[in-house]
């Protein structure tokens, strides 16, 4: 990409000149022609695919597709991206409810071209939203380059919501059900160990284990347990900011640490 976000210092100060600028850095950032390129080819070629293989035969396509469910990483794996695909996520059995990450699952549904379902790849407006979150999460990468933790904050500001709110048949998530959402999706679980202080390796966890310990930590530290809570604007300022400043902290922590054991050994 010939334009890269500007982020000038990282933490709190960093995160809120990026919230300032926001809409003027998106908008050129949105003007890349690489990235134009790439959306108007999507757009022109996506309605000829009728089946998963040939989504995953054209390259182009794929990595739009891909990347739209922040998942670029994986475009080598064709076999395993065929099979989420033409699996669904209907079955229990379905490859994307197998692999712990529910981007997968969203990404598959995007398409349908699991057992029993019609295939979108021919409605303008369903393929136009994965082209619109190709240049979202672009920009989100972008800034990610520069700073994971507020890639994971802009994500978390724009999805964190939805995903505890209605569970896929539109029915209102229960608590349980808002924090398994939460652990299928790897950024925004990493987001909660962080602002809770709670160990990287909670991951490791059975998953009725990780939810009572994220809850009862989020009780502590919020008051509740209960995630609609992050609807309220300022109440997800004070998520974003507790994250950042703890990232931050472990930063800080983990840089004197180095420091101390280089010191040490050159006192050896």
């Amino acid at each position: 990409m010939s334009f890269e976000p500007t982020i000038p210092s990282t933490g709190l100060t960093g995160w809120a000149f990026l919230q300032s600028t926001y809409d003027r850095q998106f908008e050129h950032f949105n003007k890349d022609p690489i990235l134009e390129r790439d959306n108007e080819y999507f757009m022109e070629n996506i309605g000829n695919v009728k089946t998963a293989e040939d989504l995953v035969s054209d390259y182009r396509l794929l990595e739009v597709a891909l990347n739209a469910f922040g998942l670029a990483s994986e475009i080598d794996s064709k076999a395993m991206i065929q099979k989420v695909l033409e699996d669904g996520s209907e079955a229990d059995d379905a490859l994307a409810n197998k692999l712990g990450d529910d981007r997968w699952i969203d990404f598959t549904d995007a398409f349908k071209f699991g057992p029993g379902l019609a295939p979108v790849t021919g409605l303008t407006y369903k393929m136009q939203e994965i082209a619109d979150k190709n240049v979202v999460q672009s920009f989100e990468d972008a800034v990610g380059a520069q700073d994971v933790s507020m890639q994971i904050a802009l994500y978390a500001e724009r999805e964190l919501v939805d995903l505890v709110t209605f569970d896929d048949e539109g029915e209102e998530l229960s608590i349980t059900g808002q924090w398994l959402n939460i652990i299928g999706q790897p950024q925004l679980q990493s987001m909660m160990q962080t602002t809770l202080g709670l160990p990287s390796d909670l991951a490791l966890l059975d998953i009725d284990q990780q939810v009572d310990i994220l809850q009862d930590a989020a009780k502590k530290r919020f008051g509740s347990d209960d995630l609609k809570m992050f609807s309220d604007p300022e109440e997800m300022k004070t998520l974003i900011n507790t994250y950042l400043a703890r990232t931050e902290l472990e930063a800080y922590q983990s840089s004197n640490s180095s420091a101390s054991l280089a010191l040490s050994l050159l006192q050896s």
